[in-house]
């Protein structure tokens, strides 16, 4: 159950008395005199399956409008055969559709998993030509809220396909084939007569424009820059960190963050003797309002856990064939598929990290406070979600991500005491590798499938994790 705690802007999270006496709390930003948000409905009304759900986002004043659409495309028979009632092969051809970025496929119950091949094919707005047939990740299940959580109980909640970043596209063709054999723990494989999920849908996602420039920071500072209230709110939670409407997070210093994490600790500890804390310097963080997110989308509120003290690293299963420049339009896209396609409350990750080593601010809540993701399905309790954008099962992860995933655990885990190099339990929140309850050892700086049984984050992004593990204690001075 869910406990509501409202906690006020000063000071990180994981050392506000409100915290302490529950592990999650759900608050909305208390500064400036904003009114409070009162969390969504346990059990939001799901939207009717409508041919398409387009959702253009307009922002009070002078808030800029950030359009993007999801297009839901049910799936049709592709063989007159049936399995239990289903076609075991599924799909359609579309021409001249409104322009989509991001593809991916979803289903009714998130509890089944799609055994099976799902493969799609576009046409480029920009060449007029098709792509050849690509693969898209179907094991998805392993991310995601934990079991009995609100999120996980909202009633909105779908099955879902890893999405698919396949660039402006005017034309799409896709094909869903059950799988006719599978491999069991042995590596024998045996015939299998599984039919396919019920409710195959095609998501078509178009992330929308970019915002345009904002104006100066003392400007928004002063005046909230034309934000509306859910922007605000999420701005503000990082308002000891940055002006109001601020696009990004700017590094500092290994001095200057131990400064600022010894006066914060001064603060909420008086009298007690301050020891030189263990912490890298704070990166460059590029915020929601800087890569675009539509704060309409996500459901109000925020949920947090009493603290960090792990980090799992994810890839987004999303594909390689994005340039830096589109990264921002790659996470307002996975965002969007999160939300409106498979009903989660807000992006999974706490954190996403692109090829040229950009980190981004993920799930909103504030990026020092233990805000609860939906990345690792038993493990989002104190801890965090870091995604690197891309598929790394064969292709190997840039070195520049590597690093960033490196300072952002350094930071982050210095802000909660975490050495990178160390060992840490968490709680099985339930899972297809350890039962609820179960108190689990793990790395500090984990793979997503030391949590669950995945190839997430991929074997070549997995085997750099040492390397990340020793920059990142490294960089907090052990």
């Amino acid at each position: 159950m869910y406990m509501p705690k409202i906690s006020g802007m000063r000071g990180f999270g994981f050392l506000t008395s409100s915290i302490g006496a529950s592990s999650v709390g759900v608050t909305c930003a208390a500064a400036l005199a904003l009114p409070l948000a009162l969390p969504a409905a346990a059990v939001p009304v799901r939207p009717a399956p409508a041919t398409d759900r387009a959702t253009n986002s307009v922002g009070l004043g002078a808030a800029p409008a950030l359009a993007g659409s999801t297009r839901s495309l049910p799936l049709v028979p592709l063989t007159h055969e049936r399995v239990h009632g289903v076609a075991p092969e599924q799909g359609l051809y579309r021409q001249g559709v409104r322009h989509f970025s991001l593809v991916g496929v979803i289903w009714d119950n998130p509890g089944t998993q799609l055994h099976g091949q799902v493969q799609v094919r576009t046409r480029s707005v920009a060449t007029g030509k098709w792509s050849g047939w690509q693969d898209v990740e179907t094991h998805n299940a392993d991310h995601g809220a934990d079991p009995g959580t609100a999120e996980s109980t909202s009633g909105r909640v779908r099955g879902a396909t890893a999405p698919l970043w396949v660039g402006e596209s005017d034309g799409v063709e896709v094909r869903v084939r059950a799988d006719t054999e599978v491999t069991t723990g042995d590596g024998r494989t045996t015939p299998t007569s599984a039919p396919l999920p019920s409710g195959l849908r095609l998501e078509l996602v178009d992330p929308g424009a970019e915002r345009p420039p904002a104006g100066s920071p003392a400007d928004a500072s002063r005046t909230g820059g034309g934000m509306d209230e859910a922007e605000l709110s999420v701005s503000a939670v990082n308002a000891d960190l940055a002006p109001l409407g601020a696009a990004e997070i700017q590094a500092l210093d290994k001095k200057g963050t131990e400064r600022e994490l010894l006066t914060l600790r001064a603060d909420q500890v008086s009298g007690a003797q301050q020891a030189k804390p263990y912490i890298g310097p704070r990166p460059r963080i590029v915020t929601r309002r800087g890569w675009g997110a539509d704060e309409k989308l996500r459901e109000r509120g925020f949920v947090y856990t009493k603290t960090v003290k792990a980090a799992f690293v994810h890839h987004t299963a999303s594909g390689n064939k994005y340039t830096c420049s589109q990264a921002p339009s790659v996470i307002r896209g996975i965002y969007r598929y999160h939300v409106k396609s498979m009903g989660w409350r807000d992006i999974g990750y706490n954190f996403v990290v692109d090829k040229c080593g950009n980190i981004y601010e993920g799930r909103a809540g504030g990026v020092t406070k233990a805000v609860m993701g939906a990345h690792t399905l038993g493990f989002n309790s104190d801890s965090m979600g870091i995604a690197v954008i891309g598929t790394f099962n064969s292709a190997k992860p840039p070195a520049a991500s590597v690093t960033a995933i490196a300072k952002l655990t350094a930071w982050k885990l210095g802000l909660f005491g975490a050495n990178p190099k160390g060992k840490t339990y968490l709680k099985s929140g339930g899972g297809n590798l350890y039962p609820k309850g179960k108190n689990v050892r793990l790395n500090v700086i984990s793979g997503h499938r030391d949590g669950y049984a995945t190839d997430c984050p991929g074997k070549k992004l997995y085997s750099k994790l040492g390397s990340a593990r020793s920059t990142a204690a490294r960089y907090q001075g052990r």
